[in-house]
């Protein structure tokens, strides 16, 4: 594994320097609102920008996926994960992270969204959409994170060629993380990445997605040499 060690020593005007950033942080909560202040405070940790991709077997053009989501919205009672263009879901998974709790979830088509009145719009009347419903509505001033598994089919964007298999595929988190099937290694990257071996022995790819739109990540791998 890659493991990165930073160390840190501090002058007198070191001690100076963070004593002064602790008063001006001081200073600019004592100059807001009561209620801006609350809501600073009141913020709690969320993950929406982070996404695994585990890659199966290339024959199977299958990857599963595993992200979290943090709805904030009141009175939401959905989570809607619309399936993209050219990819099947299988075996989807939702969680309640406040509680652990297994949620209830269905696959319907766009067009079955739009017959029960479900509050998603932006959908092709074929298109395919995991539809996971809250344990309850989100309150006001509260929220809901939520982890979502699903395992994607999708031949155009993973798929052999030859001896090796090829991961072709935009992403539009920030960051984006694909491992390789057990006993492939990694042959060719097309995007800057941080490349790993996992403690059971598989390679990941850790790819930053710093742009307001997608970025395409193009790898290629291939099964290491028996010993």
């Amino acid at each position: 594994m890659i493991r990165i060690a930073m160390s840190f020593k501090f002058s007198k005007f070191g001690f100076a320097l963070i004593a002064l950033c602790s008063a001006a942080a001081v200073l600019q909560l004592a100059g807001t609102t009561a209620a801006q202040q609350d809501a600073m405070l009141a913020e709690r940790a969320y993950q929406d920008r982070e996404i695994l991709y585990e890659l199966q077997d290339p024959q199977s053009h299958a990857f599963r996926i595993t992200h979290d989501y943090t709805e904030r919205k009141e009175g939401a009672s959905h989570y809607f994960n619309v399936v993209r263009a050219g990819s099947h879901v299988s075996e989807p998974e939702s969680i309640d992270l406040d509680t652990g709790e297994n949620l209830k979830w269905e696959t319907l088509s766009g067009k079955q969204v739009k017959e029960r009145k479900l509050p998603l719009t932006d959908v092709k009347d074929d298109g395919e959409v995991i539809v996971t419903y809250l344990a309850r509505a989100v309150a006001k001033g509260s929220s809901t994170r939520l982890r979502l598994k699903e395992t994607y089919t999708d031949p155009n964007s993973y798929y052999l060629d030859g001896e090796e298999l090829v991961w072709d595929r935009t992403f539009g988190r920030l960051r984006n993380t694909v491992v390789l099937p057990a006993g492939w290694r990694l042959t060719a990257l097309a995007s800057p990445g941080v490349i790993q071996t996992l403690p059971d022995g598989r390679v990941s790819v850790y790819v930053v997605n710093p742009r307001n739109d997608d970025v395409r990540v193009y790898l290629r791998a291939r099964r290491r040499a028996a010993r």
